[in-house]
């Protein structure tokens, strides 16, 4: 029972680290937008991690594994088109959360995985 907590407590934590990185993304980076503020936009930006989340989770394995042969080609720099893909996926999912810009949403995903990654070093694992 414990370590079911302390998995949830885990992935709460990675969640909450995704809706900063995300934040940071949005505000710095052209082509991505939240159409709300206050808590509203707090809100869209922290389910348009979830979101994310998911989708890096489920369908990103399927389109890499299906998209290989590309991925091998481009030596590895597909990866980015699939980031950027999932981004505006979520997009299209989440309202209030908007990709307008190819290059925005590559260059924010790139800083998106940046931020998370780091963030990840602070949350604690068994």
């Amino acid at each position: 029972m414990e370590n079911r907590r302390a998995g949830c407590g885990i992935i709460f934590a990675a969640w909450i680290v995704n809706t900063i990185a995300l934040f940071i993304v949005v505000k710095t980076i052209k082509g991505l937008n939240i159409t709300a503020t206050g808590m509203d936009g707090f809100w869209i930006l922290f389910i348009t991690a979830g979101v994310i989340g998911v989708l890096n989770a489920v369908v990103k394995p399927v389109l890499t594994l299906l998209t290989l042969p590309i991925t091998v080609i481009t030596l590895g720099l597909w990866i980015l088109v699939l980031n950027a893909f999932m981004f505006a996926l979520a997009g299209w999912i989440v309202p209030g959360f908007q990709v307008t810009s190819l290059i925005g949403a590559v260059i924010g995903s790139l800083l998106f995985s940046i931020i998370s990654f780091t963030g990840s070093f602070f949350i604690g694992r068994e």
